[in-house]
C-alpha cells in the first residue's frame, strides 16, 4: 500500500514571533534548521522512495536535510504552498486582531472564507488535494514524503481522507517538523481508499 508522510518545515522568526506566514518565503532559524535535521534523521530509517515538497524556501530547506541522508533528489510543487493570507502576510497576529477585528474573529471561528484576501479553505483543499495525490503516484506502493505547510496539510490531508470542514478543524495543527502519516489500503480492503494511520510525528519534546 502507499504510505504518505506529510511533514510540516521547521521553525522561522515568523514562527517564533507570532507573524503570519501565508506564502511569504520566510527562511528556516538556527531552531528550523535543527528541527529538521532530527527529523530527517527519523524519516530516513522510514526508507522514503520519493520526496515532494512546496517551492517556498522554509519547506525546501527542511526537505534537502532528508534529502541529504538518502539520496533522493526533490521534486518542488508550487500547490503544496501554505494558504495565501491576503493583506495579514507578515503581520503579526496581535496588530491582526485590532485591524481587522470582524475578519479575524470568522477566521477564528473556522470560516472557510474570511475576507482581506485569503484564500478560501475550499481552494486551498482543491490545490492540496491535487497535489498529494499527484505526489502519491510517484511510487505506487511505496513511501512519498512531502514537505508543506500546517495550514496546508492539514486542509489538505482532511480533503484526502473525504472530512468535511468542520471535521478537518478537529485535527490538531502539526507542530514544526512534525508530520501526518495517510496509507492508501484501497487494494489491501477492497475500496476503503487513504486512512489516517499518525498525527504530530516526530522528534518527542521538539515542538
Amino acid at each position: 500500500m502507499t504510505r504518505l508522510l506529510v511533514w510540516r518545515h521547521g521553525n522561522t522568526d515568523y514562527n517564533a514571533g507570532g507573524r503570519v506566514q501565508g506564502q511569504t518565503d520566510a527562511p528556516l532559524n538556527a531552531r528550523g534548521r535543527d528541527q529538521a535535521a532530527a527529523g530527517a534523521a527519523l524519516l530516513a530509517s522510514l526508507k522514503p522512495d520519493v520526496l515532494v515538497s512546496s517551492d517556498l524556501s522554509r519547506a525546501h530547506d527542511t526537505a534537502s536535510a532528508l534529502a541529504a541522508l538518502t539520496g533522493l533528489s526533490i521534486k518542488s510543487d508550487a500547490r503544496l504552498r501554505e494558504r495565501h493570507f491576503g493583506e495579514w502576510q507578515g503581520e503579526l497576529l496581535t496588530d491582526i486582531e485590532a485591524r481587522y477585528p470582524a475578519e479575524y474573529a470568522r477566521w477564528r471561528a473556522g470560516d472557510p472564507s474570511p475576507g482581506s484576501g485569503i484564500e478560501s479553505l475550499d481552494d486551498l483543499a482543491k490545490r492540496m488535494l491535487a497535489a498529494l495525490q499527484d505526489a502519491a503516484t510517484l511510487a505506487p506502493g511505496g513511501t512519498v514524503v512531502v514537505t508543506t505547510h500546517g495550514g496546508a496539510a492539514r486542509q489538505g490531508c482532511g480533503a484526502l481522507l473525504g472530512w468535511p470542514n468542520e471535521a478537518i478543524r478537529t485535527l490538531g495543527s502539526l507542530h514544526n517538523c512534525h508530520w501526518t502519516e495517510l496509507r492508501d489500503r484501497t487494494k489491501r480492503t477492497g475500496g476503503t481508499g487513504w486512512q489516517l494511520m499518525a498525527h504530530n510525528v516526530g522528534v518527542i519534546g521538539e515542538h
